[in-house]
């Protein structure tokens, strides 16, 4: 059984989408299960304005999408780099061994994207 934030954000997902140009867009995968993950957002002033995300997957992954876009909406490049693997498995009430790859996804794409912002 997924904790309850799995499940919240599973059955509601939030900012399901994606943003119009100028925003950044940056596609992920994981060759190993196959999800895949795209998270848009858009930078303002230095900061995360709006974000989005689709994904092709499992449940906890979208899960990862949905809170993602909760998680890094008002931050800067700085706090981006800080996050890591763990910060998205608590925010979800923990994850299961076999759905910690959804973390990685997520990690992946703020990799991606702070790439871009170089």
């Amino acid at each position: 059984m997924q904790s309850p934030q799995v499940l919240d954000h599973f059955q509601n997902p939030r900012n399901i989408g994606e943003l119009p140009a100028p925003a950044i867009r940056v596609d992920v995968a994981n060759p190993a299960c196959g999800d895949m993950l795209r998270l848009s957002v858009r930078w303002e002033g230095g900061l995360i304005a709006e974000t989005a995300f689709q994904v092709r997957g499992c449940a906890v992954a979208i899960a990862v999408g949905s809170m993602l876009t909760e998680l890094i909406l008002g931050m800067n490049a700085h706090d981006l780099r800080r996050l890591q693997n763990s910060d998205i498995e608590q925010k979800l009430g923990g994850l299961r061994p076999e759905s910690q790859h959804a973390a990685v996804l997520g990690i992946d794409a703020i990799k991606a994207v702070l790439k871009i912002l170089k």
